[in-house]
């Protein structure tokens, strides 16, 4: 078992991640983070030039975008996200939520997201509402149907990993399965004909054939790459060959994201009675950063095959008698070519992207 004395749980193969990242070229768009402070944002933006990370798309809440801004300016771009820390959630995912739309679309924003994972129907009971959070509530539509009309693009975060469905949502009258995430995002992408990316590999990185149906049946669906411990779990386990196929087949509509968290309090020692941080110093936030962008980039374009150096919680959660906290799954490099490395990397999030943003470039031009 791991001895969590010695053992970092975002380095357990004590790698020297920023000496690293030089074995690594293609430059990369990552368009799934989410960075709420500018002081940590510093120490990111040391990780991101480092592992070749040219632009990155932030789910910052709304007062710390211009903080963000500041440290990273034209290397960030923002992705619109409700107030999560309102006193009053009805008003935070209702009206609310329609202010935050504008106001991110007029500080350029042009993506907004829609958090619709199994657990928030423990939030919408714990507000009253059992459908506030559903990705088709009347709530959900309002935002969708103000975003199109400013002419932004979707994000949602509609299922969670295998793991959890074994385990935290194996009530299925209460959490539904997990196919029965995937019926509403279905009817939506034929309502709402703008782009979506969905987040997480689609929520479904354990199956590929699904995962190509669900593109098939919606040539408006791309997704992103984020969640890095499921997607290094996940992603190893496939066959390099099938993996590669599918890349190819959805050349353009894969899109590479981290899902990096980056807080000003992963800085300092935090007091006893706080939350467990990931990181409480600058080094062990260094160490946190890159070791998500060097254990995705080796998942893709590495021959490593061994233990991944970050521990994952969902092995001791699904099988407590074998794994403890500070275990980790194999991280099985797939040794991608360079073509479908360049189109997940940057192109297929270029192709898509860069028309939203050189609109809001175009918008801010005429404000002026």
């Amino acid at each position: 078992m791991s001895d969590s004395t010695r053992r970092h749980p975002a380095n357990l193969l004590d790698l020297d991640y920023l000496a690293l990242a030089h074995e690594f070229s293609p430059p990369i768009v990552d368009v799934h983070t989410h960075l709420f402070g500018p002081e940590a944002a510093r120490c990111y933006r040391d990780v991101a030039k480092a592992y070749g990370i040219t632009l990155t798309y932030s789910m910052t809440p709304l007062d710390r975008v211009d903080g963000v801004r500041d440290v990273l300016g034209d290397a960030v771009q923002f992705i619109a996200v409700p107030d999560w820390g309102h006193a009053d959630p009805l008003h935070a995912f209702g009206d609310g939520f329609l202010e935050q739309i504008r106001a991110f679309h007029s500080r350029g924003t042009r993506i907004v997201k829609f958090w619709v994972a199994p657990r928030s129907r423990d939030i919408g009971r714990e507000i009253g509402d059992p459908t506030l959070m559903n990705l088709d509530s009347p709530y959900r539509r309002r935002a969708m149907d103000l975003a199109a009309e400013l002419g932004m693009m979707f994000m949602t975060h509609v299922a969670d990993p295998d793991t959890w469905f074994q385990t935290k949502y194996a009530d299925a009258d209460q959490y539904g399965t997990k196919r029965e995430q995937y019926e509403p995002l279905e009817r939506l992408l034929d309502i709402y004909a703008q782009p979506w990316i969905a987040a997480h590999m689609g929520g479904w990185p354990e199956d590929l054939e699904f995962l190509d149906g669900l593109l098939e049946r919606h040539d408006n669906l791309h997704l992103d790459t984020s969640a890095t411990k499921w997607m290094v779990r996940e992603l190893s386990k496939h066959d390099s060959g099938r993996f590669e196929a599918f890349l190819r087949q959805w050349k353009g509509r894969i899109l590479f994201g981290s899902d990096i968290v980056v807080r000003d309090e992963h800085l300092a020692p935090q007091p006893e009675d706080s939350m467990p941080q990931q990181a409480s110093s600058p080094e062990e936030a260094v160490d946190l950063y890159a070791s998500r962008y060097w254990a995705l980039r080796t998942l893709f374009e590495g021959t490593y095959d061994g233990p991944s150096p970050i521990a994952d919680p969902d092995l001791e959660m699904t099988d407590p008698s074998t794994f403890g906290p500070l275990d980790s799954p194999r991280l099985h490099g797939h040794g991608l070519p360079a073509d479908v490395l360049a189109s997940v990397y940057h192109d297929a999030a270029r192709a898509l992207l860069d028309p939203y943003r050189q609109d809001a470039a175009t918008a801010d031009t005429a404000r002026a």
